[in-house]
């Protein structure tokens, strides 16, 4: 057989998943495993949403509008305009099969093979995979756990353009660092790509999820500014426990981008009915939940970083939004400690799983000692995965 293309060959697996084997060769063996490598929700998703799918009115479950449908645009609609966008139009919007699907629409619409992409590092590691379906390459902007993974200056930022350069790609609040970007840092980024031509992809698939005071600074508030330029992608997957529903969104009001991207839904057919019809009840859910589930997330951020913060040689900074951590741990290699957790440690016959952060990194040598640890458990499970992070890393051989 000839050879696979290059793409292929190339793309890289994702730390999030890529030690799934050894976790069910562990859970073959008996071992319960308490899964920090991925953000799955645990959270019930809203109540009516959950009532929607016993009222299905159909007797078949047929495709759906290449855009998506319009009752569940509407909705969006509504909870847009409830944060104060109001001036959108259910042409503005299309729906994606997740965030990903969203992302990987806009990088491949927006660059040639060869063109440049800009973002802070560390990154969604499945960035890397976008790009390299769309021939681009990730361009990263360093960051550090003692400025809590916040922006450079402009200054370090406009180093890295070149003629390449199309976006820059922000996630807010991100994962995995939880850093939360306020109006300042926003609008600095706004005026770097304003100056040089540049489109804003914005990760706001994370919101709702910011603590102690912190505010992320959404695009959305430059849409008028700025139209041409602003690429909103957004998720339902974290916000309402809907990751297996797969639904996302694009916002922009680049008229010939969004034309595009209905070319590609329509290419792909639709997104999920059934999905679409549950997701369509988000106007109905109430701001109590969202109060809720912060709340709940808040509590699981502190005893996370009080736990982690007493092992010794364990350096974190405190997340502000989101629902990750990035970790600096006391060992050489991240991944061979990851895997080890899984095929040779055991405390009562639990372990943990944890997701290595070189794979969040473009630049070699980076993240080869950190972790990103999800806290989706709730709070007796996390108390009890950080005991066992603990005692693993006491032993765990040293060379």
């Amino acid at each position: 057989m000839k050879k696979l293309s290059w793409i292929a060959e190339n793309i890289p697996a994702s730390p999030i998943r890529e030690l799934v084997p050894f976790a069910e060769a562990a859970k073959k063996r008996g071992v319960k495993i308490y899964h920090l490598n991925i953000g799955d929700p645990d959270i019930e998703s809203p109540s009516v949403m959950i009532e929607a799918l016993k009222t299905w009115p159909h007797q078949l479950i047929p495709y759906a509008n290449s855009q998506g449908e319009s009752h569940l645009i509407n909705s969006l609609l509504g909870y847009y305009g409830k944060l104060g966008f109001g001036k959108l139009a259910s042409a503005d919007l299309q729906i994606t099969l997740g965030g990903s699907e969203g992302l990987l629409w806009t990088i491949s619409s927006i660059c040639e093979p060869g063109d440049e992409i800009l973002t802070f590092e560390p990154f969604y590691t499945n960035y890397m995979s976008f790009a390299l379906r769309a021939g681009a390459k990730l361009v990263p902007i360093e960051t550090t756990i003692e400025t809590g993974f916040h922006s450079p200056k402009a200054s370090v930022i406009e180093k890295k353009i070149t003629e390449r350069t199309k976006a820059i790609l922000v996630c807010n609040p991100s994962n995995p660092t939880g850093a939360v970007y306020p109006k300042v840092e926003m609008d600095m980024l706004l005026g770097i790509a304003k100056k040089h031509g540049l489109y804003i992809i914005a990760d706001e698939v994370y919101r709702e999820f910011a603590y102690d005071g912190h505010q992320p600074y959404s695009v959305l508030n430059y849409l008028t500014d700025y139209p041409e330029g602003i690429i909103l992608v957004d998720s339902l997957s974290k916000r309402y426990s809907l990751c297996g529903a797969r639904l996302g969104v694009i916002v922009s009001l680049n008229k010939k981008l969004m034309q595009a991207f209905l070319r590609y839904g329509q290419a792909r057919l639709s997104a999920g009915s059934l999905d679409q019809y549950v997701a369509g009840q988000l106007d109905k859910v109430s701001d109590a939940y969202f109060q809720k589930l912060i709340k709940e997330y808040d509590r699981r951020r502190q005893v996370l970083v009080k736990g982690l913060r007493k092992i010794p040689g364990v350096v974190c900074s405190e997340p502000e939004g989101a629902f990750y951590i990035m970790a600096k741990l006391p060992v050489k290699d991240s991944k061979k400690f990851a895997q080890w957790l899984l095929t040779d440690f055991s405390d009562d016959n639990e372990t943990v799983m944890v997701a290595p952060a070189a794979g969040f990194y473009a630049t070699k040598g980076l993240g080869v000692d950190e972790v990103r640890i999800a806290y989706v458990l709730n709070i007796k499970a996390l108390e009890r995965a950080v005991v066992i992070l603990a005692r693993a890393l006491e032993i765990y051989p040293k060379n």
